[in-house]
């Protein structure tokens, strides 16, 4: 049984591969014999102009101080812009909300003593009080404005180059609430 299928199967094949399929060659020939490949033309090289690189006046994006800032004793010689902060001061002032950046302290609490707002502030396990006028984080963070939800601060911040600028930012109250101590 399985013979006879077989031979059936491949007289059915055979059958189908007959033929030369004249009539498909014959379409192809007349559809074809007017074409021609083309090729366009390449375009003309003109020659190489080199073109002068002139330096005089730019500034060296590489010397080491344009990519590192300058260090603080460099800079007390009136580099760094309007808003170059009092290195000595800060030295004379001791600080120690001054020693750590913004990110590790927590305002955990606000007091308003004799119409005077104040703010209690947690780093490690230290706790102190500041007002309105005192620095805090090593951005020479002067506290602007204390509220019972925040703390603003205006910070002066050198860029690459080696020039100070001011940012704003804030330290915002921290709750009791979903922590887990």
């Amino acid at each position: 049984m399985k013979r006879i299928f077989l031979i059936a199967l491949c007289g059915a094949l055979g059958g189908c591969s007959g033929g030369d399929h004249e009539d498909l060659r014959q379409w192809m020939a007349d559809n074809t014999k007017d074409m021609r490949g083309s090729v366009p033309k390449l375009p003309e090289v003109l020659p190489y102009q080199p073109v002068p690189y002139d330096v005089e006046g730019v500034l060296d994006p590489f010397k080491p101080n344009k990519i590192e800032p300058e260090s603080k004793y460099k800079q007390a010689a009136g580099k760094g812009g309007a808003f170059q902060p009092d290195f000595e001061a800060r030295e004379l002032r001791n600080s120690l909300l001054e020693k750590y950046p913004i990110e590790s302290l927590k305002m955990i609490g606000y007091l308003n003593v004799n119409n005077r707002p104040m703010a209690v502030i947690q780093v490690d396990d230290k706790v102190k009080q500041i007002k309105v006028g005192d620095y805090i984080g090593l951005d020479f963070g002067m506290v602007t404005q204390i509220s019972d939800k925040e703390i603003e601060l205006r910070e002066l911040i050198q860029d690459s180059a080696g020039d100070w600028s001011e940012r704003k930012s804030s330290l915002y109250l921290q709750s009791k609430e979903g922590s887990k101590k």
